[in-house]
């Protein structure tokens, strides 16, 4: 690393550029503010190592300066006159870390492998981003149906308030995708986003998971653990499939919710939690509650904020431009030359009632580009299930009942419309009672 040392004093800036360069990286010193700006906004460097009284300069006000010319520059404060105030300051103001005088070499080669760390794991996150931005579509969290987009809208604006929010929908709808969007939109978006699968494990288990042990509270608990909750101060802890939370557990996530307070398995001892609680289900929650299997106080807590997300067969209006989007993500994934869908398979896609939502709709079209023989992808590369046809088509005049032919009416205006309400128009009824119809005929 190139690294600059601002200080006043000359055996103080030889004595660092000592330690510095003992550890392989390159020293730069400059005496005064002013030579300190004129390297910086010349040269480049990776670390700046400065003192907080430069003769009659405050080093606090050259910090400020030095990172609005180099904002990831990491700079290291030092001084004679070490307080907690000047270092509270200091790391307020944006410096890296803190270290008073006298210091010794040691110290110098700690902060700096301290840095080269922090370097490290900095790169590897955007790696790791990188790498998740190459393996997944861009998320899309917009909608052509107005029903869905008030749907978002109200998610969104919840957004950057404490509220909990309870994201319901069918498997495979994103709840978790919104989950993530919401904490991203929020004031908790710079802290952790901690996931707790509520299917996944025992009561035993996801009780420690959830809220922590100490050693000893069981058999296996051979230290102390935090749990996911505190793993979540100050930002957003998500529990997924909340309706699969066994009855015993909900009393403590109820206290969580009312007094932000939770107890590790095995400790008396009452903590304190500051954490933003959004949590999702694919179950109706109402009717869990009137089974005994879901506690009315808890659903009552969890529903301050309630959005619904829709099931893809719902969202006509979106579906191709889902589709084509997802398609374009894997063509330049799989390096091929795909870029559009012939008819049949739009017509396919429409009339599919598609139960795996969003997750299937991926799945489907990345299996389908793999198979793709030229830049047009056919009915032939979709799964047998897309080209599957009635052996005999309900025609009019034939002998049928009438409610087969309200019901491939129905389907066959359905696959032809962009969206709900155009194919209530068609039929010449309101887009709820349409819903009905789907609902009752099994069209959804």
């Amino acid at each position: 690393m190139r690294i600059l040392i601002v200080d006043d004093e000359a055996s103080i800036r030889k004595t660092t550029a000592v330690a510095v360069q003992t550890t392989g990286h390159e020293a730069v010193e400059a005496p005064n503010g002013a030579r300190a700006l004129k390297l910086v906004e010349t040269e480049g460097f990776d670390v700046c190592f400065l003192d907080v009284k430069l003769g009659a300069e405050d080093g606090l006000m050259l910090l400020e300066k030095l990172l609005q010319l180099t904002p990831g520059l990491a700079v290291v404060m030092f001084t004679a006159f070490a307080n907690i105030t000047t270092a509270v300051e200091a790391m307020r103001r944006g410096a890296f870390d803190f270290i008073p005088k006298p210091f010794t070499p040691e110290q110098i080669r700690q902060v700096l492998q301290k840095i080269a760390r922090t370097r490290l794991l900095e790169q590897r996150v955007q790696q790791l981003e990188s790498q998740l931005a190459d393996e997944s579509p861009e998320i899309d969290l917009t909608s052509a149906e107005p029903a869905v987009q008030r749907v978002l809208d109200i998610a969104f604006k919840a957004a950057d308030t404490s509220a909990t929010i309870l994201i319901l929908g069918p498997s495979g709808t994103g709840k978790n995708v919104l989950a993530r969007e919401i904490h991203r939109r929020s004031a908790q978006r710079e802290r952790p986003f901690v996931t707790v699968n509520c299917p996944s494990l025992s009561r035993e288990l996801l009780e420690s998971e959830l809220f922590g042990h100490v050693k000893g509270a069981f058999t296996s608990a051979v230290q102390d653990t935090l749990g996911k909750v505190a793993a979540a101060e100050g930002g957003t802890l998500f529990l997924d499939e909340i309706g699969e939370m066994p009855l015993e557990i909900q009393p403590k996530l109820l206290r969580l919710l009312q007094d932000r307070e939770y107890e590790r398995v095995g400790e008396a001892r009452l903590r304190k939690a500051g954490v933003r609680v959004i949590a999702a289900s694919n179950r109706n929650l109402a009717e869990e509650m009137k089974a005994g299997r879901f506690r009315e106080d808890l659903f009552y807590r969890l529903n301050v904020i309630t959005v619904v997300l829709p099931g893809l067969r719902d969202r006509p209006a979106d579906l191709l431009r889902l589709a084509q989007n997802h398609l374009a993500f894997f063509a330049r994934r799989f390096g091929k030359k795909v870029q559009k869908f012939a008819p049949e398979v739009t017509a396919a896609f429409r009339a599919y009632a598609w139960p795996g939502n969003l997750r299937e709709l991926r799945n489907v079209i990345e299996r389908a580009v793999i198979l793709a023989r030229s830049d047009t992808l056919a009915l032939a590369d979709l799964p047998e299930e897309f080209s599957h046809r009635p052996d005999a088509t309900v025609q009019v005049g034939a002998r049928v009942a009438i409610s087969d032919l309200e019901a491939e009416h129905i389907r066959r205006i359905l696959a032809a419309s962009a969206t709900l309400e155009e194919a209530a128009r068609t039929l010449g009824i309101d887009p709820a009672t349409l819903y009905r119809k789907r609902q009752k005929l099994g069209l959804s």
